[in-house]
Formats: C-alpha cells, structure tokens, sequence
C-alpha cells in the first residue's frame, strides 16, 4: 500500500480544526501506556501549537474523528521551529509534527486513513508550496515506522535527536 493507491476504509472520517469547542475532547485522548514515549501529549502539543502562533509561524492542530466521535489527533507545521541539530529537511517541507491515534481506537485503520486526510489537506498548500512531506519517530516504534512505511514515507538518513526522519514526495 502506497499513498497513490490508498481509499479511505472509515468513510465517516474527518478532520476537524481544534476550536474551543473541541479543545477539551481532544484534550482527554491518549495513547496507550508503553506508547507514551512515542509522542508528546495532546496538552503538550497545544501549548506548542499556541507558542509557535505565537512567533508567527504556520501550524495547524487537527482533531481526527469517526463521524462525531474524536479518535485521534494531528499537527502539522511548516517552517515551525528552528533548533540546534533540527534536521534540514524540516525548513523546506511540511512536517507531521504529531500523530497519535487514543488507545480505544487503534487497530481500526484510523491511522492510514487519517494520513490520507492529513496528505489532502496538505496538498492545498496551505502555508506555500512544498515538495516534501517530512515526520519522525522513535526507533523503538515498529507500529509507526510500518504505518510511515508502508503509506510510501522513505527515511532518508537524517536524525532528530534519536528520532528517525522520513519523507514523502508531494
């Protein structure tokens, strides 16, 4: 399976900007325990998405939800941060910078389907145009690096911290 020839199996699936509406419900999903590692909290990445509106820079929270059901939650930015030893292909791609799917709801193909969204919307060019769809994750997460895998994200050799970076040609 590859992003070009990927349908949707959850066909109620959407994504929902984070408002004052949905803050709090996105606010109580999580991820299983031994996955905690893998990704910063929903709490965390608000206060990151709200400093980093605050600087000026694009980033765009999104609830992901199975009708009116929240299931998961994303973030996406573009030209976001800047950090010493960032890898370089975050200034000249859009980044998935969190994903995470609540540990009710996992095992359900909300994850591949959601990441069809989230290429769909990105795809508008939302905050200019770039050629590259860049994310990370921990080497330790096999579920991640199959999904990133096999949805036809490629590594492509550089790090963040410990994290392993691949990208996928818009």
């Amino acid at each position: 399976m590859d992003s070009a020839s990927y349908e949707i199996r959850n066909k109620n699936l959407r994504l929902v900007k984070v408002s004052k509406q949905n803050f709090w419900a996105l606010m109580d999903l999580r991820v299983a325990k031994e996955q905690e590692n893998f990704v910063a909290s929903n709490a965390v990445s608000l206060a990151q998405a709200y400093d980093t509106i605050a600087d000026g820079r694009f980033v765009q929270c999104f609830g992901i939800y199975d009708g009116q059901l929240p299931v998961g939650f994303a973030m996406i930015g573009h030209n976001s941060e800047e950090y010493e030893g960032m890898a370089d292909v975050y200034r000249h791609s859009y980044c998935l910078w969190r994903f995470m799917i609540d540990q009710r709801y996992q095992k359900r193909g909300y994850g591949r389907d959601a990441l069809m969204l989230l290429l769909d919307y990105i795809r508008t060019f939302p905050d200019g145009e770039e050629s590259l769809w860049s994310t990370s994750y921990e080497p330790e997460n096999e579920v991640a690096a199959k999904l990133y895998r096999d949805f036809g994200f490629a590594e492509n050799g550089e790090k963040d911290g410990d994290e392993i970076v691949a990208v996928l040609k818009l």
